[in-house]
C-alpha cells in the first residue's frame, strides 16, 4: 500500500483490507495522520487496545478507531476490527512514517572524502561529512550531515548515520544499522592505571564491532575496547543517552533502554532488558533473556530469566517485599516503642 496523498489521505476502506479488518462505518472516510486517543483530531486513526480506555472513544475527534473484536463501539464512531489493535496500528504508523531525513546519492561538495574512499552509486555522503582514508562503506549507506568515519572504519550495507554521528578508527558497523545524531561509536575506553599517585592513560587500542540490524539511540557511546572489541550483537536495540564501556559484549536482541549503563568487559547474554537509567558494575554476567529493572544497580551475576530491580539489584519479588516493609517502618517504630515504654523515655532524654 502507497502512502498518503498530500492533502487527501488514505481511504479507510483501503487501511482496513491491508490489515485484514472490517470497517464499520463509512470505508470512504480519508485518514490523514495517527494520534493517541485523547490527542486525535478529525482525519486521524487511532487505536484502543485496553478496555479501560472505551469511555474515551465517546469523546475522541478521531475520524476511526481501530478496535479489538471484543470491545464496544460506541454510536457513530467508524472502526475498524482488528484481532490486535496494537499490532495493526504499528503497521499504520509505519505507513505514515516519512523516514529519516534525505540524503542524496553520491557526495555533498561540500564533504571530505579521502581518495581511496569508493562511495557505492546508491550511497549518500551529506553536507560537511569528513570520511577518512581506508573506510569502506557497503551499498545503499548513507551518512548524514556533520558525520564523520575515521580511518580504516567500515559500514556495511543499507546503514543509515543521521546527522553528527562518530564512528571513529578501525569500527565496524554490520547491515542496516541505524545510529541517530550525537552518537559516538568507538570512543576511547576509560583506561588509566595509578602510578605514583598519578593516572597514567592506557592505549585504547581495539574496535567497537556492531552486528546487522542494530539501532543506537541519540547521544549514546560505545566505546572501543582496550584490545579485541566491544560487540553489539545483531539487532540490539540501544535508546538514547546510553553509556557502553570498553570490552562489554552485548548479545543479540538485547534492549537497553535511555541512561543505561554498562560497565566495562561486562557480558550481556542474547534477549535480555535493560530499563532505564539501570547500572551494571564491570566484569559481570547477565544472562539470556533476563530483566534488569528501571534503576537498578547490578552489582554481580545475574542468571538467564531472572527479573532483577532495586539497589542492590535483586529477585524483583524480594525488591517489593523489601519496599513494603520499608513504607511501614514508622509504623513498626511507634508500636515497638508503645511496647517499651523506658525506652522510649530514654530515647527521649537523648535527644
Amino acid at each position: 500500500m502507497t502512502g498518503p496523498v498530500p492533502g487527501r489521505g488514505i481511504p479507510l476502506g483501503r487501511i482496513a483490507e491491508q490489515l485484514g479488518g472490517t470497517v464499520e462505518g463509512s470505508p470512504d472516510v480519508l485518514v490523514t495522520g495517527v494520534a493517541g486517543i485523547e490527542e486525535a483530531g478529525e482525519g486521524d486513526l487511532t487505536f484502543v487496545a485496553n478496555p479501560k480506555y472505551v469511555a474515551a472513544l465517546a469523546r475522541t475527534r478521531a475520524t476511526a478507531v481501530l478496535l479489538a473484536p471484543a470491545l464496544e463501539r460506541p454510536d457513530g464512531v467508524t472502526a475498524v476490527r482488528v484481532p490486535d489493535p496494537y499490532a495493526a496500528m504499528m503497521m499504520v504508523l509505519r505507513l505514515f512514517d516519512p523516514g529519516p531525513p534525505e540524503v542524496a546519492p553520491g557526495v555533498h561538495a561540500t564533504a571530505i572524502v579521502a581518495a581511496d574512499v569508493t562511495v557505492p552509486p546508491d550511497g549518500g555522503v551529506g553536507p560537511y561529512v569528513v570520511v577518512e582514508r581506508g573506510v569502506v562503506l557497503g551499498a545503499g549507506t548513507r551518512i548524514g550531515a556533520h558525520g564523520f568515519v575515521g580511518e580504516g572504519a567500515a559500514l556495511g550495507e543499507a546503514c543509515y548515520l543521521h546527522p553528527r554521528v562518530t564512528v571513529a578508527r578501525g569500527c565496524r558497523l554490520g547491515n542496516r544499522v541505524v545510529v541517530h545524531s550525537g552518537t559516538v561509536i568507538g570512543a576511547d575506553g576509560f583506561g588509566y592505571a595509578p602510578v605514583e599517585g598519578r593516572y597514567h592513560k592506557i592505549p585504547q587500542l581495539g574496535i567497537v564491532d556492531v552486528g546487522d540490524d542494530v539501532e543506537i539511540g541519540a547521544n549514546s557511546c560505545i566505546d572501543r575496547a582496550t584490545m579485541g572489541a566491544t560487540v553489539i550483537g545483531r539487532g540490539t536495540k540501544i535508546d538514547n543517552l546510553v553509556q557502553v564501556a570498553h570490552n562489554a559484549r552485548i548479545g543479540r536482541d538485547v534492549a537497553v533502554a535511555a541512561q543505561a549503563g554498562i560497565s566495562g568487559s561486562t557480558r550481556v547474554d542474547d534477549g535480555a532488558r535493560l530499563g532505564g537509567q539501570a547500572g551494571l558494575v564491570g566484569h559481570i554476567h547477565i544472562g539470556a533473556g533476563a530483566t534488569i529493572g528501571a534503576q537498578a544497580g547490578v552489582i554481580g551475576d545475574i542468571p538467564a530469566g531472572e527479573t532483577v530491580s532495586g539497589y542492590p539489584a535483586r529477585p524483583h519479588r524480594q525488591t517489593l517485599r523489601a519496599e513494603a516493609t520499608l513504607r511501614r517502618l514508622p509504623e513498626l517504630v511507634k508500636r515497638l516503642r508503645a511496647l517499651d515504654p523506658e525506652r522510649k523515655s530514654t530515647e527521649e532524654e537523648s535527644s
